[in-house]
This record gives structure tokens, C-alpha cells and sequence, in this order.
């Protein structure tokens, strides 16, 4: 089957080619404290289309007002990606899910309902027939509005075998072009997840008419392993994001599916059109603006994925880089040498390092960059590639933000109180303000909270250090916490508290913008 519109405009007879399917902007934003401002929405999709990604998941329209105007501007932005948008099986959602997604020159709507007994009976509180007409319903109206749909069984992998048949045939015949069965609980293993694949597609007499996927939770540490289990099955397109953010455990992760692929193709005989040298920039961006910082062992994106401290396996990287080193830094984005920068350094060496890093700024965020970069470096005897990427992804994170610092003078030490003095910019306009605290950042945050109220609580104060030494850029993540709803900020400098006072003002812009958002709808 080869179709205009639908599968990234991969044919299904291109047996070796697995498309991606990114669903970061979606399920990865469903992770609690992961929420992206409408710029960063588009910058992260902007990203994910440059290097590749087949499919992108925008969001999930009916959601919010908010939701449906970023999926719609991703979609009316999108040059190759598929832009889709999630849906339920209710036909107002799937009406708005069109709505949103009519705008991208290859538009996607991909609806879901449960199929597992306890879904069925404790969350829908239906019964197995009527969940079965309820997907053909959905799937007919979805096609009503695009060419391309995609259904999901969710919790597919404790559905009972017969009626998960069922649904599948009942959605293919009803128009479905693409059957995701997830691993919706993280719940399942390897050997049972390409079992279930290849049983479906034996025992569905229309199974040939649609392209598998699969989407899998790393409750029990095993989505990577699953989503390449499902392939053997039979599936050909994996739902994955970046960094492996979303709910509870998170998702399969993009960067690790991929360089999986490219590394163990004797066992793992498959393609994709992601160009991996982008992996780390995208790894990193998305941090960036979700403030959730990557773990440092973490796999292909990691800080330490490439470093080697043992002096036996230094030994061995120096005689032969295979010996410790099953793929190359360079392949996923990485620089082998962390080259420095300094004070003397130029604008055009700025960019080529800008460029180096996987950077493309437009003039006004390169003049802030450099700017930020020579203030720095006066500061800071050497400046490291990792200080760099700092101060460009802090200045990306708060280019739209309401409230910024510009002045902070703290007084701290053993006798107390402690005191702050903070001049903030708000809309445009300088105000300062005195507080004192328990301690130096409490100050800070007490000056920040007298000169812009608000009701939002600390939920995250988390520092660490970008680089080695005692003049290291502190990096710093917060996250404030209101009626549920929880904002995340990022700063960074070579002093703890101004890097402290600017994540936390971050955070609060999203905050802020946000309240007037529901405050506009309101009125």
C-alpha cells in the first residue's frame, strides 16, 4: 500500500523502512512539570521536522484553546512531517482534532479508545460491543475529514486477544490507515510484544491494508527494547520522544530507537530518515525548554555517554576509540574535543561555534547570545562548549518571557538575616524591591514575590554545575506549582543566585502567561 498523505510518505512495501513517529509535543508534554510555552511548542516541531522525524504529534486539540492554536500553527508551519492531532473517540473531538490539523499539507488525525477488560470497565464503563462500534464510528468520522487516520487500541497489550481482532479489522474497514497497538502501561515484554504483532497480523484478513506501530511506557525499563521487539512482529512505525519524556516512567526514547537501528543493523535490518547528528541538539533543546534536566548516564544524549574517566578504558580509547566506543560522537551530534572560547574571541567565532553546536540564531537571539557569551567569558577564565549551549538554551527559554532580571545585589553570610535587592524588568518597566529571607535564595524569591504577586508555590529548586571548577556556570531548574498545573524555569549564570533568580522568574513568565490566557477566555 503506498499512500499521498499518510505513514511520512513511506510506502508499506519498503519492508526495511521504519517510520518515526514523535509524540514528544503530546505525550512527552503530558509529563507532569513538562509543559511548553506556544514559541517552544513550534521551535521543538520546527527542530523535529529538520531532522527527519516522519510523523509529528502536535498536541491534543480538544485539550484546550491553547493546544488547538499550537497544533494549528505547527500545522500551517510543518514542510515535511505529517502533523497529527489525538483524539478521543467522541465525535466533538475529532471534529476539533480536523479543525486543527486541515492546515498541514499532510494532515493526520489519530483517535484511540481502550479495549482492555478493566479500561472497558472501570474507566469507560462500557461494554465490549460498544467500545467495537465506537471505533468504527470514530474511525469514519476521522475520515471525513482526512485521508490519513490512525486508531489505537490503548492498553492493548491486557486487551483480550479475540476482541483486540476485532477492533483492528473493524478499524481498518472503517478507513483506518494505521493500527497502533500501545504498551499503554509499560506492562509488556519483548517476547510477547512481537508475539502479539505477528499473531494481529496473521489473524486479521484486511492486517495487509495498514501499517502496525507501536507505543510503548518504560514502566519496567523496557520501551526501547519492546518498540524493536514490535518491528520483528511485524510493525513498522514506533511512537517514541525525545529524551523519553511523558508520563509516569516516560516513553520510549527517540534518540536511543534510532541509534539502535544505525548501530546493530545485523540484527536489527531497518532504516529511518532521522538525521542523528541531530539527536543531541534536539536532546538538548528539549531540556531546555521543559526544564527537565537529561540524566548523565543517560544513552546516546547523556553527558557522560562519551566520557571515559576509568584509566583502563582511557587506555583502550587511546590505543583504538572502538575499543570502548560502539559508535562515534560525531554520529549523534557530539563534538569528540570540547574546543574553548574566551574573551578574545569574536563575533565570527561565535558563530562558527554556533553552528558547531547545532545552533541557528536569528540576529536579535545571536546579538543577546554574544552578548551574554562576552559577559561571560569576563567572568569566567575559559568558556566551554557546555557554557555556551547554557547561556543560548537559558536565552531561547526566556526571549518571550514578561519579567526579567537586571539587577540583583544579595547580602548573605552567618549573622542574618539575609537580604536581597532585585530590579526587575516587568512588561518593559524597572521596579525593585528589598526582601530578607532564611538564607540568600529564599531572599531572592521573597523579593521576586513582593514586586510580582502571585499565588504559585515552589515545587523545584534544583542546582548543578555545567562545567568543572570553581568558576562553573550553575545551572538551575525550577518548578512552580498551582491548582494542579505545575511551570517549570531554567537559569543559568556563574553566580548561584542570579542563575537562581532567573530560572525562577522564567518559570513565573510561564505562569503569569498562562493565568492571563484563562483569565481572556473567561472574560
Amino acid at each position: 500500500m503506498t499512500t499521498e498523505h499518510g505513514n511520512g510518505g513511506v510506502s508499506q512495501s519498503d519492508s526495511d523502512r521504519v517510520v518515526i513517529f514523535d509524540t514528544t509535543l503530546r505525550d512527552g508534554e503530558q509529563c507532569p512539570g513538562a509543559s511548553m510555552t506556544f514559541e517552544e511548542k513550534l521551535e521543538v516541531a520546527e527542530l523535529l521536522d529538520s531532522m527527519g522525524v516522519d510523523i509529528i504529534e502536535a498536541g491534543f486539540p480538544i485539550a484546550s484553546q491553547g493546544d488547538f492554536e499550537s497544533v494549528q500553527e505547527i500545522a500551517r508551519r510543518s514542510k515535511t512531517a505529517v502533523i497529527a492531532g489525538l483524539s478521543r473517540a467522541a465525535f466533538k473531538d475529532i471534529d476539533r482534532c480536523g479543525e486543527a490539523v486541515k492546515v498541514a499539507a499532510r494532515p493526520r488525525i489519530h483517535t484511540f479508545i481502550s479495549t482492555s477488560p478493566i479500561h472497558m470497565k472501570h474507566k469507560l464503563q462500557m461494554e465490549p460491543e460498544a467500545v467495537l462500534e465506537a471505533v468504527i464510528a470514530s474511525v469514519a468520522r476521522a475520515r471525513n475529514h482526512v485521508e490519513d487516520v490512525e486508531w489505537s487500541a490503548e492498553d492493548g497489550t491486557r486487551t483480550e486477544f479475540e476482541f483486540l481482532c476485532r477492533c483492528v479489522e473493524g478499524a481498518i474497514n472503517a478507513g483506518a490507515t494505521t493500527i497502533n497497538i500501545p504498551d499503554t502501561v509499560g506492562y509488556t515484554t519483548p517476547e510477547e510484544y512481537t508475539e502479539l504483532f505477528r499473531k494481529v497480523r496473521e489473524t486479521v484478513p484486511n492486517s495487509d491494508k495498514a501499517v502496525f506501530s507501536v507505543h510503548c511506557h518504560n514502566d519496567l525499563g523496557m520501551a526501547v527494547a519492546n518498540s524493536l521487539a514490535g518491528l520483528k512482529g511485524g510493525a513498522r512505525q514506533i511512537e517514541c520522544t525525545i529524551n523519553g519524556i511523558g508520563e509516569r516512567a516516560g516513553n520510549a526514547a527517540l534518540e536511543e530507537i534510532v541509534m539502535a537501528i544505525n548501530t546493530r543493523r545485523d540484527v536489527l535490518p531497518y532504516t529511518t530518515g532521522i538525521d542523528a547528528t541531530m539527536l543531541t541538539r534536539a536532546s538538548k533543546l528539549v531540556a531546555a525548554v521543559t526544564s527537565f534536566p537529561v540524566q548523565y548516564n543517560k544513552a546516546i544524549v547523556g553527558r557522560n555517554a562519551f566520557a571515559h574517566e576509568s584509566g583502563i578504558h582511557q587506555d583502550g580509547m587511546l590505543k583504538h576509540t572502538q575499543t570502548y566506543e560502539i559508535m562515534t560522537p560525531e554520529s549523534v551530534g557530539v563534538k569528540a574535543t570540547s574546543l574553548v572560547m574566551g574573551k578574545h574571541s569574536g563575533r565570527h567565532a561565535f558563530v562558527e561555534k554556533l553552528k558547531e553546536l547545532g545552533y541557528d540564531l536569528g540576529d536579535n537571539a545571536f546579538q543577546d547570545a554574544f552578548k551574554r557569551f562576552k559577559d561571560l567569558a569576563d567572568r569566567k577564565k575559559h568558556v566551554y562548549d557546555e557554557d555556551i549551549e547554557a547561556l543560548v538554551d537559558e536565552g531561547i527559554g526566556a526571549a518571550h518571557d514578561r519579567i526579567k532580571v537586571e539587577a540583583l545585589t544579595v547580602i548573605a553570610g552567618t549573622g542574618g538575616p539575609q537580604k536581597a535587592t532585585l530590579t526587575l524588568s516587568i512588561d518593559g518597566e524597572r521596579h525593585t524591591r528589598e526582601a530578607t529571607g532564611n538564607g540568600p535564595v529564599d531572599a531572592i524569591f521573597n523579593a521576586i514575590q513582593a514586586l510580582v504577586p502571585h499565588q504559585a508555590k515552589l515545587a523545584l529548586y534544583q542546582v548543578h554545575a555545567v562545567t568543572e571548577g570553581t568558576d562553573a556556570q550553575a545551572e538551575v531548574s525550577v518548578r512552580l506549582e498551582r491548582d494542579g498545573r505545575e511551570f517549570s524555569g531554567r537559569g543559568a549564570d556563574p553566580d548561584t543566585l542570579t542563575a537562581s533568580a532567573r530560572a525562577y522568574v522564567h518559570a513565573l513568565s510561564k505562569f503569569l502567561a498562562k493565568r492571563d490566557r484563562l483569565h481572556a477566555q473567561a472574560g
